[in-house]
């Protein structure tokens, strides 16, 4: 038996519809807990939009966790400690642990504010070797 799951989370224009969080008391209009879909064993993740003005409301910060923020579309901003840094399609943000947060989407964005927030924690992941097992003999599956 294989060991994977397949999730479709719908195209980017269907995440606002999602309502949920990590817990009860954190849940919002288009947030979905990707880990509570499917099962993950070392990372987190959730799929996210903002409509254009909205913002998280909140600063938080993690002792053990470490979070990734990958956006996709529209333009915001994040609070990291004491700076503001813009943010928009392609930007990449690692935050660590003991950073405080919070982020925004611009009120003139040109659309949704939509990104995915990885989290993880644990040991650090080894640099050199990593841990691929390559195959080039292999076939392709593809029969087109």
């Amino acid at each position: 038996m294989s060991d994977y799951e397949v999730l479709d989370m719908g195209g980017l224009d269907t995440w606002r519809g999602h309502y949920g969080g990590l817990r009860p008391s954190s849940s919002r209009d288009g947030r979905r807990a990707v880990d509570h879909d499917i099962a993950m064993q070392y990372i987190g993740m959730t799929a996210n939009a903002f409509v254009p003005g909205e913002e998280a409301g909140y600063w938080h910060t993690h002792d053990q966790i470490e979070e990734l923020y990958v956006f996709l579309e529209g333009r915001g901003q994040m609070g990291l400690d004491e700076d503001v840094v813009d943010v928009g399609p392609g930007t990449a943000v690692r935050v660590g642990q003991g950073v405080w947060r919070t982020w925004r989407a611009m009120p003139d964005s040109p659309g949704e504010l939509r990104w995915l927030c990885i989290r993880a924690g644990g040991s650090a992941l080894p640099h050199v070797p990593d841990d691929a097992t390559r195959d080039e003999e292999r076939p392709s599956p593809w029969t087109d």
